[in-house]
């Protein structure tokens, strides 16, 4: 590869993460927030690494005998390319040579986070896996062969229930990988579907000085039914996780704690202990 492909730093780690593939465990919890790092890290029982990068702040210690990394991506699905890319170029590549190792390691990657509900029984401070997630971003339909790994019919079945408009990115669709899946939903997790959204305001709905261009997109999106399953949160980055993850060959799984409910308007306000508790649960199962 070009250098101007894969960039990498003086130190001969990878440009925006400023990680080598020995900086990485295989087993990887991505959180938004920088700060939420070293929350789950003071939960960990040693430390082997911390790096710092620009929204990229990295600890890689150990939970009893795993050897586990905590990476924030900062807000947003263009975020997540840089992240999953590089950690997967970093594991996977010779950064010196820019050639593709042999063997390839497989990375068991977990999003912890936050996310707004989008039926009116999901209570604020409840847990939720993502068992599909639903790019409303546009960042996988830049690359090649997406078709193979998302639910087309599905796509086509939302975009006609939610009137889908041409100047709006198309909407893939992505599957959680089934082990990882399973292994936490035997748990007793709720689980359901997940929109990334490529914004906060508008393209979730919220309407602060500026008129929306769907301003009835929550109520299509809260009575949507597909095969019996319905779409249960908003969040911002869980669609490219999915979806590069697939496409590179590692497992992904998104979790979040519902802060706050879409339909209902009830939020929570102190929800550092909900993180605290999630935070524990992945730890002791990723």
């Amino acid at each position: 590869m070009k250098q101007t492909e894969l960039i990498t730093n003086n130190d001969n780690t990878i440009f925006h993460l400023h990680l080598s593939g020995s900086d990485i465990a295989d087993k990887i919890i991505i959180v938004g927030d920088p700060g939420r790092v070293e929350l789950i890290a003071s939960l960990m029982n040693s430390i082997r690494i911390k790096k710092s990068n620009r929204e990229f702040h990295t600890i890689t210690g150990y939970y009893d005998a795993k050897e586990i990394t905590v990476i924030s991506s900062g807000i947003g699905t263009d975020n997540i390319d840089i992240l999953v890319n590089e950690l997967d170029a970093a594991v996977n590549c010779d950064l010196k040579t820019k050639k593709r190792n042999k063997e390839k390691r497989v990375l068991n990657i977990v999003r912890l986070g936050t996310s707004g509900g989008l039926q009116p029984d999901i209570e604020p401070g409840s847990y939720l896996i993502s068992r599909k997630a639903i790019g409303f971003d546009n960042v996988m339909n830049y690359y090649s062969d997406i078709e193979s790994y998302s639910d087309q019919a599905f796509e086509t079945a939302l975009m006609k229930h939610l009137a889908w408009s041409d100047r709006l990115s198309t909407p893939y669709i992505i599957d959680s990988d089934a082990e990882l899946f399973n292994r936490f939903k035997a748990l007793g997790l709720a689980d359901g579907l997940t929109i990334s959204a490529p914004g906060f305001y508008a393209p979730q709905g919220r309407r602060l000085a500026l008129d929306l261009y769907m301003p009835d997109i929550n109520d299509r999106i809260e009575s949507f039914r597909y095969n019996k399953e319905m779409i249960c949160n908003y969040e911002m980055e869980s669609s490219a996780i999915y979806g590069l993850s697939k496409m590179l060959g590692h497992k992904a799984l998104t979790i979040c704690s519902v802060i706050g409910n879409r339909i209902t308007g009830k939020f929570l306000n102190d929800y550092h202990t909900s993180i605290v508790n999630l935070a524990k649960i992945v730890l002791k199962n990723i």
